[in-house]
């Protein structure tokens, strides 16, 4: 049974270490998050892990969903393993080194 936590307040739902965050993926939790102003998720369309920028379309454009900025990284990105997401680059520096830091805006458990 999947339990969502998007009522918890923003520290509840922030990743306190790195293994929180792998269990959290591994046993196919989705995630979505902010940093720098961008929104991000998480998913686990057809048995891989897709990271990439949150984004909506309009006029053909697709823009992030918490900046309304054009997206950078539309294309989602997709991996077989937690390990694997974490070396996702956003703005030059890997997820591994700021996932206890982003703002989680939804998660499910």
């Amino acid at each position: 049974m999947t339990k969502s936590i998007n009522d918890s307040s923003v520290e509840e739902n922030r990743f306190k270490t790195i293994s929180e965050f792998k269990w959290c993926i591994n046993d196919g939790g989705e995630i979505e998050f902010k940093y720098n102003g961008r929104s991000y998720s998480i998913t686990h369309p057809n048995n891989k892990i897709d990271i990439g920028e949150g984004y909506y379309i309009k006029d053909g454009i697709a823009y992030n969903v918490a900046n309304h900025q054009e997206c950078i990284d539309m294309i989602g990105k997709q991996y077989n393993t937690a390990d694997e997401v974490l070396e996702y680059m956003i703005d030059g520096i890997r997820l591994r080194d700021i996932i206890t830091q982003v703002e989680i805006i939804d998660r499910t458990i």
